[in-house]
């Protein structure tokens, strides 16, 4: 049953095993959690971003269902398209699921746009009460994007989350742009760069997997990430990274390209090791042209999005309902 006497105001989605992160990040952030509703964290503060969030519940509503009709019927009133998160009462659940329109969320055959059809998400708190929104964070089911994946060709399915952020950002390299990969070994983020016809340098002190390194394209330099002088190289259309390293060590190189000016887009992955180091994340936040998101490939870590054209305009990289989210935390 609900807390008494609190209403819900905003819906957090976590990923699974990151309750206790997102929990320490909304209470930085002001939010008191009232309740877990499985990895749905409740309060009655508003709906802010919070980028360990999966996707966020922009307009929660609570109603009171005298049957499964009812809720069908209460759904279908606002919109077509609903995702369901399940925690409890999945019978239930999966009865007005039933009575709703399919959602067509078939896999994604990278690189293609995000869904634009607007999606809401619902959840029973109990059998008998309903809380939905109309709108939320992340155009895909519970956060989530489906792939259809590639299981012959890259060397790690590490590939996977670059598909998902380029996906998320709505943009990814264009044939014949110029891609630093720095930490790429064994190369499933230059694979997947390269097989978008990018001109790909990867540096690492290990060397490429073969396959990899004999794709059309690809370059490869024995350096460490943290060594690259980024005024000795050509200027990048992308740096991308999805490297081991302390946090404050990231962030420090995310800064020293954007000081530089030798990229115009970074995708760097921020990983957290132990205690999540709050600090350095709030740090990233403050970067002008700058946002983070925890993806759902993402493990304890967080994806790092900067552009020199959002940095010129004053806006965030992430477009749609990303920025929705961003401009909710600044409201």
């Amino acid at each position: 049953m609900d807390t008494p006497g609190v209403s819900i105001g905003g819906a957090w989605l976590a990923a699974e095993g990151l309750e206790d992160v997102l929990a320490e990040d909304l209470a930085r952030r002001g939010v008191v959690i009232d309740r877990w509703h499985g990895r749905l964290a409740l309060s009655a503060h508003a709906p802010l971003y919070s980028p360990w969030a999966l996707d966020i519940w922009a307009q929660p509503e609570q109603v009171e269902i005298t049957s499964i009709r009812h809720a069908a019927d209460t759904l279908r009133g606002r919109q077509r398209n609903w995702s369901l998160y399940a925690a409890e009462c999945f019978r239930r659940a999966g009865l007005i699921e039933e009575r709703l329109p399919p959602v067509k969320a078939a896999p994604i055959v990278f690189p293609a746009p995000v869904p634009t059809s607007p999606l809401g998400a619902w959840t029973l708190l109990d059998s008998a009460t309903l809380l939905f929104s109309a709108s939320k964070s992340s155009p895909f089911m519970n956060g989530a994007p489906r792939f259809v994946e590639n299981r012959t060709d890259p060397p790690s399915r590490a590939y996977l989350k670059l598909w998902e952020a380029c996906t998320r950002l709505g943009r990814w390299p264009e044939a014949g742009a110029v891609c630093y990969d720095l930490g790429a070994t064994p190369g499933g983020w230059t694979w997947a760069l390269a097989s978008l016809g990018a001109r790909v340098k990867a540096f690492d002190r290990a060397p490429l997997a073969p396959s990899v390194a004999a794709m059309p394209g690809v370059s490869f330099e024995q350096a460490s990430a943290f060594g690259l002088d980024p005024m000795q190289l050509p200027r990048a259309d992308w740096v991308f990274s999805d490297i081991i390293a302390y946090p404050q060590r990231l962030l420090r190189l995310a800064r020293h390209w954007i000081d530089t000016g030798q990229a115009r887009n970074l995708v760097l992955t921020v990983k957290f090791q132990g205690q999540t180091d709050h600090e350095t994340v709030a740090a990233f936040e403050a970067i002008a042209g700058g946002a983070l998101a925890h993806l759902a490939h993402n493990k304890h870590e967080l994806t790092f999005f900067w552009s020199h054209d959002a940095a010129r305009h004053g806006v965030s990289p992430l477009p749609g309902l990303f920025q929705t989210g961003q401009a909710q935390a600044q409201s």
